[in-house]
């Protein structure tokens, strides 16, 4: 059976599948007992068709409708849906944390970036610290004082420090994600930047020998926005990538697949840039021993690795059901 023959004796189950999917997935008060029977056999049947596709079409658009069909049958069918709360701790403790292991290639490039841009600047400025007014912009350059570090603790607005933060972060997540329309080019611009000026920064508090200092004021709020910004930043390349080399799909289809998973990842992101900004505004200016902070990003360390690990678990276990369910 050619694929024609095979989507002209399937298309009608699968629009009735589609339609069903809908209907339940708004409210289940107006379902039937008959129409969740037909339901779950259109769902068996799309699922034995997922399977044929996979194994004789595997690189045909038809495979890639027919996962996505039966993915969101299989979270109507499964899922709860009686509450928004479900929702939410289903996509940020499950779902969240399964876009990042299926990309995490994408991610370790955008971390690789910012890395390349940071140790640039960081030489360049330790081998000569009249760089610093090269690289830094200008406003930058002339108000950092590293021996002014610390002398102002306790004496911020906190809450309107950290919102500002907050939005700021995530204005540069939105950016390095918009930039995979690109093709990835912005996006590449934007983590080299900021390492870049993170790299300049520390550089100049190593030539005061202030790097311990400097650095106990980044990475208690830096680990988590960091991360967030290389999940950012993955999101984005991938966009770009599968754009630039669609495979065996055409481009469209893959500017649609992988925006839905970007945007995802994005909106992950958004917890972690809150509690960074939190970190940033109320506990990193504090009047606290460098020690404390950097106690502090131990912490966050720890919470970051604990959420990846449970969440991997979680995934797991969910890619197991739907393995059993098919």
């Amino acid at each position: 059976m050619n694929i024609k023959q095979f989507t002209q004796q399937h298309r009608d189950n699968w629009k009735e599948l589609e339609h069903l999917t809908a209907i339940i997935g708004k409210s289940k008060k107006n379902i039937t007992a008959k129409s969740m029977k037909q339901f779950y056999s259109l769902y068996q049947k799309a699922s034995q068709n997922l399977s044929y596709s996979q194994t004789n079409f595997p690189n045909e658009e038809l495979t890639g409708y027919l996962n996505e069909l039966v993915s969101r049958a299989h979270n109507v069918l499964y899922k709860d849906q009686t509450t928004s709360m479900g929702q939410f701790l289903h996509f940020f403790t499950t779902t969240f944390v399964g876009l990042i292991l299926e990309q995490w290639k994408a991610i370790v490039v955008a971390m690789a970036l910012f890395t390349l841009g940071l140790l640039g600047s960081f030489f360049s400025v330790i081998a000569d610290p009249l760089h610093i007014y090269t690289i830094l912009p200008d406003d930058m350059a002339h108000s950092v004082d590293p021996n002014q570090l610390g002398s102002g603790d306790g004496g911020v607005d906190s809450p309107t420090m950290s919102a500002s933060i907050m939005t700021n972060n995530i204005q540069v997540a939105f950016l390095a994600f918009a930039g995979g329309i690109t093709l990835g080019i912005l996006t590449v611009y934007v983590m080299v930047y900021n390492g870049i000026i993170v790299g300049a920064l520390a550089g100049l508090f190593w030539t005061h020998g202030k790097s311990y200092d400097f650095w106990a004021y980044i990475v208690p709020h830096g680990m988590i926005e960091l991360t967030a910004i290389f999940i950012a930043g993955g999101a984005g390349m991938l966009m770009g990538y599968k754009i630039f080399v669609p495979g065996a799909y055409s481009r469209g289809f893959q500017l649609k697949k992988q925006a839905i998973r970007s945007i995802q990842l994005i909106i992950g992101t958004i917890p972690l840039f809150i509690i960074a900004g939190v970190i940033e505004g109320y506990i990193t200016p504090t009047a606290i021993s460098l020690e404390a902070k950097y106690f502090v990003a131990i912490l966050t360390i720890i919470g970051l690795i604990l959420y990846i690990l449970i969440g991997k678990q979680l995934f797991n276990r969910q890619q197991a059901t739907k393995g059993v369910d098919s």
